[in-house]
């Protein structure tokens, strides 16, 4: 199957808003369409009994067991889907293990948009090629393309170390912030606080809703989405 046809995807993750957003951000990817979404080991392997797949979107830590061992049941009967592992988990022991049951990916929480739309270009590209490879080269350029990921790019203006400023500051406040707030704490002007928490909000990682004061036009008030991600 190729990314053109549709690659499906079957999204385990035990967090409802997290699964959610995680599901949101496969169905933005063209040539990826979400297959289902499971919340435990039981229900995702129902889920594969009745649902053909071509790749799954793994939590590791799931509330009837880890995600590997979903993934040993799943190799001894014999499903043969690819795996993305989304989680936490910095253990190279676990990811070692991982990769010998199938991992393809891992990509570690918390993570954009962005990050996600990267790794799932290029197993759609790594699913693509065909043929005999002509060499060595060949094959390790194959390999690289699932291995390299490109740095997310930011919009024009924007730096890496401000934005991680701002995400620190809002997932850190209690009951959102608004720009000048964030501006402030970050030390920044209210504009630029803006233009870095709006991204924020484009990237799925925040929401924003007006705040209602005593006079005046209502402001923007920005929280952080407590989705684990």
């Amino acid at each position: 199957m190729t990314a053109s046809a549709g690659i499906r995807v079957l999204v385990v993750e035990d967090d409802p808003v997290a699964a959610d957003a995680h599901a949101l951000y496969v169905g933005r990817v063209p040539g990826f369409t979400v297959a289902g979404v499971a919340h435990s080991r039981a229900e995702a392997y129902r889920v594969l009994e009745r649902t053909p797949v071509e790749l799954i979107l793994l939590d590791l830590y799931l509330p009837d067991g880890h995600g590997l061992q979903l993934l040993r049941s799943l190799r001894a009967a014999g499903h043969s889907a690819d795996v993305i592992a989304v989680t936490s988990a910095r253990d190279l022991a676990v990811v070692r293990e991982g990769v010998s049951l199938g991992v393809v990916q891992y990509v570690l929480k918390p993570f954009t948009f962005a990050t996600l739309r990267d790794r799932l270009d290029r197993y759609a590209e790594f699913r693509t090629a065909a043929g005999e490879a002509s060499g060595q080269d060949e094959v390790d350029r194959a390999l690289a393309t699932l291995r390299t990921p490109q740095p997310a790019t930011l919009p024009k203006g924007l730096s890496a170390p401000t934005l991680e400023a701002v995400t620190r500051t809002l997932r850190d406040a209690d009951g959102g912030l608004t720009a000048a707030e964030a501006g402030t704490a970050v030390g920044i002007s209210r504009i630029t606080a803006r233009r870095y928490l709006e991204h924020l909000v484009t990237e799925g990682r925040a929401a924003r809703s007006p705040q209602y004061g005593q006079v005046g036009r209502p402001e923007l008030q920005y929280r952080w989405l407590r989705s684990g991600r």
